[in-house]
């Protein structure tokens, strides 16, 4: 499994590439695995600020569908339209091609609570 080091991570297995006052958010390696093929994802919520833990879409794989939560407050600013004809990019790329969303953070202490990739690794038994 893949945990890169320069990303954050929170107990809901998203990751979170910080960029000045901006994010791209995704699932994590471990998070597409335990999940299966993922077949679609919906997130609606562009132009929105979600609040940290709320969720800001679904990702459905073949045999569930798991929310994805907001890892810190902030508008949603792109959606990856990729994931439209191609979900299995989650799968396949979750840290590169198969991001989720970008946003523009609204409470940059809210990054001082996100898990380095050793607390992660900790967290899932890696």
């Amino acid at each position: 499994m893949n945990f890169p080091s320069e990303l954050k991570y929170t107990k809901d297995h998203e990751w979170v590439k910080v960029s000045g006052n901006e994010a791209v958010i995704g699932i994590t390696d471990f998070a597409q695995r335990e999940l299966g093929d993922i077949v679609y994802i919906d997130i609606n919520t562009v132009g929105t600020e979600v609040s940290k833990e709320d969720v800001f879409g679904t990702v459905e794989a073949v045999k569930t569908v798991s929310d994805l939560f907001m890892p810190l407050t902030a508008t949603v600013l792109e959606v990856n339209n990729d994931l439209n004809d191609n979900p299995e990019l989650v799968n396949s790329d979750p840290y590169g091609k198969g991001w989720m969303v970008k946003v523009a953070i609204t409470n940059v202490a809210d990054v001082e609570g996100l898990l380095s990739a050793d607390q992660y690794k900790e967290l899932v038994g890696a």
